[in-house]
């Protein structure tokens, strides 16, 4: 039997079906996200557990501003109570808090506890946790490139040709982050939906039928010891 792969160093979650969940227990879609939040909390902490470096969450899209308004007020106000409420849970297991997106068409207090967070737990490290808040994979990309323009005519450079690879990564939303090694999808749905498409070029995808309200440490679990058992090669032979 071939051996196994050490367990994912990054992990990012699609955490897709709280609506659905809701839906089928004849409440409403709000109930699902609250409800979301819990599981995220859970998987947080088993993902602590098992030793994983770094977590990424993908909480609000670039193209979630297209959902009902008043869901999106819900969500933004959730997103808000989540940050301020969580800081305990941070600071106790040592996790350090990091957000990607665009921070600008956030409202101005989610955009404050995002970076007081973020701040207040620089100095931690057993698990380095990355919100996804208004974030969209092309969106990423563009304002990387964006960056990369700007640093470049503020160093009063040329810009004759493409950056290199090494070049442009740097300014990516979190440079220092690893690429994911293992990209997992809840509720059925089969699609990168726009997150992280240049991180993960080379990730492993596993996609469960678990809506994310039901998922938990053990489906987790599931996931690792799918990934456990691919063979990475990277464009090679092995």
């Amino acid at each position: 039997m071939d051996q196994l792969r050490p367990i994912p160093k990054h992990i990012g979650i699609i955490m897709d079906g709280n609506g659905r969940w809701a839906e089928r227990r004849g409440k409403p879609r709000s109930f699902g996200h609250k409800s979301g939040t819990d599981t995220a909390k859970k998987v947080i902490t088993s993902a602590i557990e098992m030793g994983i470096e770094w977590l990424t969450l993908y909480v609000f899209s670039t193209e979630n501003w297209k959902r009902p308004e008043r869901e999106v007020r819900f969500l933004m106000e959730l997103i808000r109570r989540y940050m301020k409420s969580e800081a305990p849970f941070y600071h106790k297991n040592k996790i350090r808090l990091h957000h990607l997106g665009d921070p600008e068409r956030l409202p101005e207090e989610i955009r404050r506890e995002i970076v007081e967070a973020s701040e207040a737990t620089s100095h931690y490290d057993r698990l380095h946790l990355a919100l996804a808040i208004n974030y969209g994979g092309r969106d990423e990309i563009l304002r990387s490139f964006q960056r990369w323009v700007t640093a470049k005519l503020e160093k009063g450079e040329t810009i004759s040709a493409a950056p290199t690879f090494e070049e442009f990564s740097v300014y990516l939303d979190l440079p220092e982050a690893p690429s994911p090694d293992l990209i997992i999808r809840t509720a059925g749905e089969q699609r990168m939906s726009n997150f992280l498409l240049w991180e993960s070029a080379y990730s492993e995808y596993y996609f469960s039928e678990v809506l994310w309200p039901d998922f938990d440490g053990e489906e987790l679990s599931k996931a690792i010891e799918f990934y456990r058992g691919r063979k990475r090669k990277y464009g090679g032979v092995g």
